[in-house]
């Protein structure tokens, strides 16, 4: 059985030096640009940005127990992964994404809110420093309610 860690620095202490580094960097960039109200935390067995059920108490749909995730960073077999789920519903702000990595020249690697690394360096930081300063606590929650209205 797999041991959920129990804090975000038990999370950095686990990881092999170079994904520490990586993580480490992305988060640094996180917690630069991220709104007010969400929430860092252990996720899913991953670092977590969320916002807590102090603000929505409802919870996360899939599971309310849990606090409605934003985004998720975690280390994989053979990459790093970025969850970005508030890329996943909004096609505007997933084509603003995709433009502002494109204008770096980096190569993006992602599936539909997944983007995957290796080094921080393979990332455009300031594409993902920008996404996370663009969206507040109360626009997430606005795609969330959107969503739960269109799934009855």
């Amino acid at each position: 059985m797999k041991v959920e860690p129990a804090s975000v620095e038990d999370y950095l202490a686990s990881l092999p030096d170079d994904r520490r580094e990586a993580i480490a960097t992305v988060r640094k960039t996180v917690l630069e640009n991220l709104q007010p109200g969400f929430e860092e935390c252990i996720q899913y067995g991953m670092i977590s940005y969320a916002i807590p059920h102090s603000i929505y108490p409802a919870g996360y749909h899939c599971d309310p127990k849990q606090p409605v995730p934003f985004a998720c960073m975690g280390n994989q077999k053979n990459y790093v992964s970025l969850h970005l789920m508030c890329l996943y519903m909004q096609s505007p702000l997933l084509d603003w994404f995709q433009a502002e990595w494109a204008k770096t020249g980096k190569k993006l690697d992602m599936g539909k809110a997944c983007v995957r690394f290796k080094k921080a360096d393979d990332l455009a930081l300031g594409a993902v420093g920008e996404l996370f300063a663009k969206v507040s606590v109360d626009d997430y929650l606005a795609i969330i309610e959107k969503s739960r209205t269109e799934r009855r």
